[in-house]
């Protein structure tokens, strides 16, 4: 069994809610109103925790209005939350924090640690006609109480360090861009789904837009090519779950 009593559901592009064992959920990237994958059926959803990985408007497109509708926890890299804090989001509820850092969000009232990893790529958006520097992107790890831990990538290219994310957190399913042009590739990515030692592998942040071209059949095939095609990888439509 990969994650005990998890369900991931894919809401198209890089967008994902996921909900533990106790029934708590998480919105990783809220991009919905804009997201043309996204079911309509998601737009007005209530998570009890919000977590961002990067700056970008496909991933932080519906953060402010997601925010109005709960009252939980919000996690980021320290210069995207205090950002959002400059933006009217309450202070209270941001976690900002950095790479290599975990935080507890038991207290908060979802029972999981979420630790922020590396990733390489940008994080910007742009305000009044004018780029903003929303400070590097990042990944998670996120625990849960049984133990179980979820590797999502974010937008990111393949890197060696990768190995060392598996190491220490032992993650049994990974979530990898496999799009190309602005992430990683099929190829790419099946060399980091081996290097993360995962068990299965969801891939996202592919068929939003022509220019993202990597297909989940070019990621079985790549993972074949290098030996591990026991790598199970899961393929959800827009709106679609996997539990276990």
């Amino acid at each position: 069994m990969a994650l005990e009593d998890v369900e991931i559901t894919w809401l198209g592009h890089g967008t994902f809610l996921i909900e533990t064992p106790e029934g708590d959920t998480l919105l990783v990237d809220p991009w919905l109103d804009g997201n043309p994958s996204c079911p309509d059926d998601y737009a007005d959803i209530e998570p009890d925790a919000i977590l961002i990985t990067h700056g970008h408007d496909d991933h932080i497109g519906d953060v402010f209005d997601v925010a109005e509708r709960t009252d939980g926890p919000i996690v980021g890299i320290f210069d995207l939350t205090t950002w959002l804090g400059s933006q009217g989001v309450d202070g209270d509820r941001l976690v900002g924090m950095n790479k290599g850092g975990t935080v507890d969000l038991e207290d908060q009232g979802v029972d999981v640690f979420v630790t922020m990893t590396n990733a390489h790529h940008s994080s910007t958006t742009m305000v009044d006609g004018h780029m903003i520097d929303l400070g590097d992107p990042a990944g998670f790890v996120i625990e849960f109480s049984t133990g179980d831990s979820l590797y999502f990538a974010g937008d990111t290219c393949l890197f060696g360090d990768m190995e060392w994310i598996g190491e220490l957190y032992d993650p049994q399913v990974a979530i990898l861009p496999i799009g190309d042009h602005f992430t990683m590739d099929p190829q790419q990515a099946a060399i980091a789904a081996d290097l993360v030692g995962v068990d299965e592998v969801i891939p996202c942040h592919y068929g939003t837009f022509p220019l993202l071209t990597g297909t989940p059949e070019q990621l079985e095939e790549e993972l074949a090519e290098i030996g591990d095609a026991d790598i199970e990888v899961t393929a959800l439509e827009p709106g679609a779950s996997v539990s276990w």
